[in-house]
């Protein structure tokens, strides 16, 4: 339960920060229970985004082969870009496209390094 509450404040805080800068902004039905569908959608004069929110410590973010294949999948489908919302405690939000991600067996994975590196800061979706 803790995971969950965890995870559901991490949405709740890119939700604010991007009401704040005037995007309306959905919160998917049953966030955090399927893998359906990201987490979050938000839009803003033509522009579309939307986030699967991490709010994970390790440095390295492994996300199931079926919810990232389920993610590339709305991608195509939607057109609309999506990205991996990852923050570790005392840092900064990384907006990670699926694209930096590396395959194995069971998941998909980036270390916190090439997160920081390739990803996006939160100010740039201002």
């Amino acid at each position: 339960m803790q995971t969950y509450r965890k995870g559901s404040r991490a949405e709740r805080e890119l939700i604010d920060y991007f009401s704040g800068k005037g995007y309306s902004v959905i919160r998917a039905a049953g966030s955090g229970v399927n893998s359906l569908s990201p987490d979050i959608l938000a839009f803003k004069h033509g522009m579309q985004f939307a986030f699967e929110s991490k709010a994970i410590e390790r440095d390295n973010l492994n996300i199931d082969r079926d919810q990232f294949t389920n993610l590339q999948g709305w991608e195509a489908n939607t057109g609309i870009t999506c990205y991996i919302a990852w923050r570790r405690r005392g840092r900064q939000w990384r907006f990670v496209p699926l694209s930096l991600f590396s395959e194995s067996e069971k998941s998909f994975g980036i270390s916190w390094k090439k997160a920081e590196m390739g990803g996006k800061e939160l100010g740039e979706f201002s």
